[in-house]
């Protein structure tokens, strides 16, 4: 059986249209690091979220803390047709919603073993996305619904080496679930446009650990770093699709369903932070991440024909290169029981114009973060964060389609901290 390779091929291509992180990468490990815009993560020992971002600073905390998140994103994400194949109206083409809204949430809780010893445990997600179009959109091959869910379990243990420096490991286990689905869209053949004919259904489980440095210059000025190893999923699960097994569409399968599984590597990320108390009431935070997304350079769907022999049905070129994320933040004391933030960024995209779909309008993202941290009583805060995030406009040609794309996006956060 010989599949359509192009169908497929636009049905893996994954998305971050509502992720506003490089790619399919998120940021939005925690709240109170979203009023700097995520400037100096792994230097700010601010809350139990740094098992996320440098396990290392666990060390600093006297007390065992607890810290429960929640980040709303709202995207603003939309197509404009510029131009269509012959009998394709291109105003067909425009879509001002094709990322719906989403909760990140997170969870973490730090405890001390010793006075050497500390103990972490989260759940979070470093990388999701979604977009979904109507079922009848005009370009529905290269288009429909993707979306990919993770889950990161993590486990970390820090060890304080000296007063000024202390280094941790972090064990983390990812869920991973992903689901394609693509429509024949507007042909010649006498099918409806919204017959189904991708749809890609699978899961996978995967490892990865992650180190973290923490360096304490002096009283004021600290230093941090973390790296994350590149995590294998294999996405294991069913292949079908609606179209009907005639000599036009061979490759049909009216509805059956065959084992299929895609491959691919989520990234290395690696941080740099440093965070400087510049007076009693004004710190200043910075950090440099780096993300090793040349690992995924392609996409290859293996599928199980009938017989039991597995055939590669496509094998999509990616070239995505490493990407780099800027972000400078403040933080400023108010009062006794008030800390303001604010910050800005630069997020790379690892998407070369060449590459760029409507599956991945993926653009360079510029940050304007705030927010800040209110003490409840002396055991409980809480944070808030906004970021407004502005993409650049990006003008591409996809199979003969022609479009200009935007993407810019909300993000509101809002965090409870608990110590005991």
């Amino acid at each position: 059986m010989k599949f359509s390779k192009t169908l497929i091929a636009a049905s893996l291509a994954f998305v971050s249209a509502d992720t506003f992180a490089a790619a399919f990468q998120l940021s939005e490990q925690n709240a109170s690091g979203l009023g700097r815009a995520y400037a100096g993560e792994a230097s700010i020992a601010d809350d139990a979220s740094v098992v996320a971002r440098n396990p290392a600073l666990m060390t600093l905390f006297k007390d065992k803390q607890l810290s429960v998140a929640a980040i709303g994103v709202i995207p603003d994400v939309s197509l404009e047709g510029e131009g269509a194949p012959t009998g394709i109206d291109q105003s067909s083409l425009d879509d001002d919603s094709i990322a719906p809204s989403a909760v990140v949430p997170a969870a973490y809780f730090t405890m001390p073993y010793n006075d050497k010893v500390s103990l972490g445990f989260g759940a979070f997600s470093n990388f999701g996305l979604s977009t979904d179009f109507d079922d009848d959109y005009s370009a529905g091959q290269i288009a429909g619904k993707t979306e990919i869910f993770t889950v990161n379990l993590n486990a970390s243990v820090a060890y304080k080496v000296t007063e000024k420096f202390s280094y941790g490991i972090g064990l983390n286990v990812i869920y991973a679930d992903a689901e394609i689905v693509r429509h024949l869209g507007t042909t010649p053949l006498p099918i409806p446009a919204k017959t189904e004919v991708v749809n890609l259904e699978g899961d996978d489980t995967g490892y990865a650990l992650n180190i973290g440095l923490m360096y304490q210059l002096d009283d004021n000025s600290r230093f941090g770093f973390n790296y994350r190893t590149e995590t294998d999923i294999t996405f294991e699960g069913t292949y079908s699709n609606q179209l009907p097994m005639t000599a036009m569409t061979p490759q049909g399968l009216s509805g059956a369903e065959l084992p299929g599984s895609v491959e691919i590597t989520l990234p290395a990320i690696a941080e740099f932070s440093g965070s400087h108390q510049l007076d009693e009431k004004l710190g200043l935070h910075y950090s440099i991440l780096w993300t090793g997304w040349s690992s995924f350079d392609s996409l290859e769907a293996q599928v199980t024909a009938p017989t039991g022999d597995k055939f590669s049905a496509f094998n999509k070129d990616e070239s995505f290169s490493d990407s780099y994320r800027f972000a400078v933040g403040s933080d400023y004391q108010y009062n006794e029981d008030l800390l303001l933030r604010a910050g800005v960024a630069f997020d790379q995209s690892p998407v070369s114009q060449d590459h760029l779909s409507i599956s991945i309008p993926d653009t360079d993202r510029f940050w304007l973060s705030f927010g800040g941290n209110y003490a409840i009583d002396q055991h409980s805060n809480v944070d808030l964060g906004v970021s407004i995030i502005r993409g650049k406009t990006q003008n591409f040609e996809e199979d003969e389609f022609e479009f200009e794309s935007e993407g810019n996006a909300v993000l509101i956060g809002a965090q409870y901290n608990y110590k005991f």
